[in-house]
């Protein structure tokens, strides 16, 4: 399998500085956004790209014992084509406020501080990693030249294998891998439902479970017609108690496996989903990775919009960090991006313990779904691994119609 080229541009170890602070000198080099008075707003102008909507990091203050703190901020990621469309000299903006970083009140009570600009040129980063920036520079012209800003810009090759649905997973489609403008084969998807699958409720809403979506399942063969992965609805998408939706409290559920080699097969992965009960159009999920003998540990938490679909992402650029935990140190400056070398506790050869993993764009219900996956070609060593990731794209997008509201019919193909 080809990979793709791609680029990853990372942002960190943000600090600003000023004689008036009276930071007291214990800072520890770890960053909680709640302790920090001051945000920014990283912005790439240039690029054509949704990878350019703004990213918003806290930045802390400190004092002139302090030292910098090694931490993550900020990543965007440009394909090669992407790269070549752009402007003959992008720029990263970074603005720094004073104020609160509550969403509601972000850049309506803060105080603008002042504006750096870096200049990137992301070709020198196609073969080699590259740092456009890494020290102090002075937040603005018109502002104390003593207040600082100490950032890390760098930019970094990131190939990654590209796979593309040729059809909705449920319509046991073909699975290009794209290199460029060619695609080619590289699996081919089989779909199975069992179970009710209607989606409408027939009986009185205080009956128990009168419908439930269970039994799908998606597997996923190589060229020569084996198996590598498959996904299979353990437990089933059933709406709560005098309702019409999944909850979070009893989430539907699938489990990733993969051919174990011995004629076996062994769960690599969960995927759990559910509708949040304070959006309407929000499809909660969590994944979490099966490593065999360590504690099941969750990659990925976050919702998608079930009206317009969206990105599922696993990124492990400061190390793996389960959800509710602080993120690891960075090092930018020591040259390795990708991110802590720390495996938490997890086996040696637990594979996704930095850089970026994996990502899925899927389309909401009522719409032509053609999942297009993105894996890091460090996480695969075996056709399988791929799979697995394909497998684990096909189960979300299943999610979404499995998550649809119970008094709404499934479309045609999902229904038994």
């Amino acid at each position: 399998m080809d990979p793709c080229p791609f680029v990853r541009i990372l942002v960190g170890n943000l600090a600003v500085k000023s004689p008036a602070s009276s930071k007291p000198s214990s800072f520890s080099g770890k960053v909680h956004p709640s302790s920090s008075p001051f945000f920014c707003k990283i912005l790439l102008q240039g690029l054509d790209s949704n990878s350019t909507s703004p990213r918003v990091s806290s930045v802390p203050l400190i004092s002139d014992s302090d030292p910098h703190p090694h931490s993550f901020a900020a990543s965007f990621d440009f394909s090669k084509a992407q790269i070549l469309k752009a402007s003959k000299k992008p720029l990263m903006k970074i603005s720094v406020y004073k104020g609160p970083t509550t969403p509601s009140c972000v850049f309506t009570s803060a105080k603008l501080l002042g504006k750096v600009s870096i200049p990137l040129d992301l070709t020198l980063a196609e073969s080699r990693p590259c740092t456009f920036h890494n020290g102090w520079l002075s937040l603005s012209k018109n502002t104390n030249p003593s207040q600082l800003l100490h950032l890390t810009v760098r930019a970094e090759p990131d190939p990654r294998f590209v796979f593309r649905f040729d059809g909705e997973p449920e319509c046991s489609p073909q699975v290009f891998q794209i290199k460029g403008r060619r695609q080619a084969t590289g699996f081919t998807c089989k779909v199975q439902l069992q179970g009710q699958g209607q989606g409408s409720l027939s009986l009185s809403l205080n009956a128990n479970h009168a419908a439930e979506r269970k039994g799908w399942s998606i597997t996923v063969h190589d060229l020569s017609g084996s198996p590598v992965a498959a996904a299979s609805m353990a437990t089933p998408f059933v709406p709560s108690p005098g309702s019409q939706r999944v909850s979070r409290s009893n989430p539907g559920a699938w489990l990733i496996i993969r051919p174990d080699g011995d004629g076996t097969w062994k769960p690599w992965g969960r995927l759990e989903a559910w509708r949040e009960p304070n959006n309407s159009n929000a499809v909660g999920y969590r994944f979490e990775v099966l490593p065999g003998t360590a504690d099941p540990v969750t990659l990925a938490a976050s919702t998608i919009s079930s009206q317009h679909g969206g990105k599922f992402a696993i990124d492990a650029t400061s190390g793996v960090t389960p959800v509710n935990t602080p993120r690891g140190s960075w090092d930018l400056g020591s040259g390795s991006g990708s991110g802590s070398n720390s495996d938490f506790g997890l086996e040696p050869n637990f594979f996704y313990n930095k850089g970026f993993v994996m990502s899925a764009m899927v389309s909401g219900e009522g719409k032509c779904s053609k999942p297009e996956v993105e894996v890091g070609v460090q996480h695969v060593t075996c056709t399988e691994d791929a799979a697995a990731f394909v497998a684990l794209a096909a189960a979300l997008d299943l999610s979404i119609d499995a998550c649809k509201l119970f008094s709404q019919k499934l479309r045609k193909e999902l229904r038994q």
